[in-house]
């Protein structure tokens, strides 16, 4: 069984994937647009809906986050229900990642050494997903 956090964005999740796909230095397994998919004569995909992304994937390390946009109509709405929680062994790998995502995002818990882990934050990025970041190897 494995765990693959899905994030539903309002027409971004092209750019999200370009933006994780450097900051986190991850492989794009492809995306499938509204528009590749058949389309249904009793219920055709509006025009604006055709170069939205139905269903994109990147991986991340040995981990895997797949992406798709809400179909117009159907926003997603931004808030705290996807909480992305990565891990490090490395506290200034963590800083850089962390500094990477600030592009455009707003800081909630600058990262700091805490009594549990030596680099620790929560930032929410310019899409409005919530990442927590967590660093192995206290050594308090």
């Amino acid at each position: 069984m494995n765990f693959i956090p899905y994030l539903q964005l309002n027409g971004t999740a092209r750019d999200a994937i370009g933006f994780y796909e450097k900051v986190f230095d991850a492989e794009n397994l492809g995306v499938l647009t509204f528009g590749d998919m058949p389309a249904s004569p009793e219920s055709p995909f509006p025009e604006d809906a055709k170069n939205l992304v139905a269903h994109g994937a990147i991986k991340v390390g040995g981990s895997m986050i797949m992406l798709s946009d809400t179909f117009p109509g159907q926003p997603a709405q931004e808030g705290n229900m996807v909480i992305i929680c990565i891990t490090f062994d490395d506290a200034d790998k963590a800083h850089q990642v962390f500094e990477a995502l600030q592009d455009g995002g707003q800081v909630e818990m600058p990262i700091t050494d805490t009594g549990f882990s030596p680099a620790f934050g929560v930032i929410k990025d310019k899409f409005g997903v919530t990442f927590q970041f967590y660093t192995e190897g206290y050594q308090g």
